[in-house]
């Protein structure tokens, strides 16, 4: 087997916006990547909950995502853990800097995302295209809010992109597809083969558990916040299936650094 290289890391704090890149991520057994969708913007009709730092894991269509509402792909959100303050702009200009561990800070970043929200159009296929209030849940460290439950962390592979891009004609932005690990030195969709296997990803090891079915997301442009193609549409024709990199569960802690390595794990 040729050597397999991460080559990009990626941290979505708040689910549904945009990623936070790093050189270096610490994975903990059973939970993932601390901080990973440790927050959401949940709909305040989704559910009535006392304390919205800890609110659990609920299904997708709870939370306000870009594949709902594509025109969160426009803000640049920049979270800083050591300070609980979210910055959130567009263009380069600041639309709201806030912190994320006081009440009157969690009212003020829920009241900006309910008046953005308000201004927009939900996609056609929105699993909740009534705007409604937003409220940021979760305390962006022990709660996480990915798409499936048990929680994960997701795997790219830069080569399986690139062939769907020549398939395509046109180049696929991997931020597209919202990965947390990207991979280099693997051949062409080979990762779909690696489900119940086991592998050394840094100095912490993770099972593979499955493959990603895609959704309408692949379609937003991760800088414009617009649907401008249709590469989900194209999936199943073009591929035969919808299915684009692989979940991971994290089995033993460690930590992953760009230009680490992938290594199956052998029984003796």
């Amino acid at each position: 087997m040729s050597t397999i290289e991460v080559t990009h890391l990626f941290t979505y704090f708040i689910k549904g916006l945009t990623p936070h890149a790093g050189d270096r991520v610490s994975l903990q057994a059973g939970h993932g990547i601390p901080g990973d969708r440790g927050f959401a913007l949940m709909y305040a009709d989704a559910a009535s909950v006392e304390s919205e730092a800890e609110v659990p894991w609920m299904r997708k269509n709870n939370f306000a995502m870009q594949a709902d509402w594509p025109g969160l792909a426009s803000l640049t959100c920049e979270y800083d853990p050591g300070t609980s303050q979210l910055m959130v702009k567009q263009q380069g200009v600041e639309l709201l800097a806030e912190v994320t561990n006081t009440p009157k800070g969690r009212d003020r970043i829920g009241a900006f995302f309910t008046g953005y929200l308000a201004a927009l159009q939900p996609t056609a296929t929105a699993r909740h295209p009534e705007k409604a209030p937003l409220r940021l849940v979760g305390d962006g460290n022990s709660t996480r809010y990915p798409d499936r439950d048990p929680v994960h962390i997701s795997l790219i592979n830069q080569a399986s992109l690139e062939d769907l891009g020549q398939k395509l004609g046109h180049a696929v932005d991997p931020r597209r597809f919202r990965p947390n690990v990207m991979l280099t030195g693997i051949p062409a969709w080979e990762e779909l083969n690696w489900v119940g296997k086991t592998f050394q990803l840094g100095t912490a090891q993770v099972a593979i558990a499955a493959p990603i079915n895609r959704c309408v997301n692949v379609d937003v442009n991760p800088d414009t916040g617009t649907q401008d193609c249709s590469i989900f549409a194209a999936l199943q024709p073009t591929l035969g299936h919808r299915q684009t990199g692989v979940l991971a569960t994290v089995i033993q802690g460690g930590t992953v650094a760009i230009g680490d390595r992938l290594i199956e794990v052998t029984s003796s």
